[in-house]
């Protein structure tokens, strides 16, 4: 029953999502939506992280199984596909590598902010 409960949290978040995509008139998905109000509600703690814990798990956990949806219509668009894969490929090749980079460089600068900030808390408290 708590699973049961816990999807239909992020489900009506969700469909919040797409209401938000329907009424305001921007370029924005509808998932988009959905992740910015679930965070902003996590933040200011309407909803509390323990209410969607096990399910945001279990998502993520069956997240590479969504893909396969997505590579099914790719192979079925080959023909649309075949003249342009190299520049198709060489795109998500560079992208990949550009948000590994991106994300490893902002995550060390975060890490060592909050080191530093331990630091100054641990000389300031004694």
């Amino acid at each position: 029953m708590k699973y049961i409960k816990q999807f239909l949290i992020i489900i009506a978040i969700s469909f919040i999502g797409e209401f938000c995509n329907q009424v305001i008139p921007l370029p924005i998905p509808a998932s988009i939506y959905g992740l910015m109000i679930l965070f902003v509600t996590l933040m200011t703690g309407i909803i509390k992280v323990e209410q969607v814990k096990e399910t945001g798990k279990f998502l993520i956990e069956i997240m590479p199984l969504m893909f396969i949806p997505a590579a099914v219509g790719l192979l079925d668009s080959w023909n649309v596909l075949k003249p342009i894969w190299i520049p198709v490929v060489a795109i998500t090749l560079i992208t990949t590598v550009m948000v590994m980079v991106i994300s490893g460089r902002v995550t060390q600068f975060v890490i060592r902010q909050n080191k530093g900030s331990e630091k100054k808390e641990v000389t300031s408290n004694e």
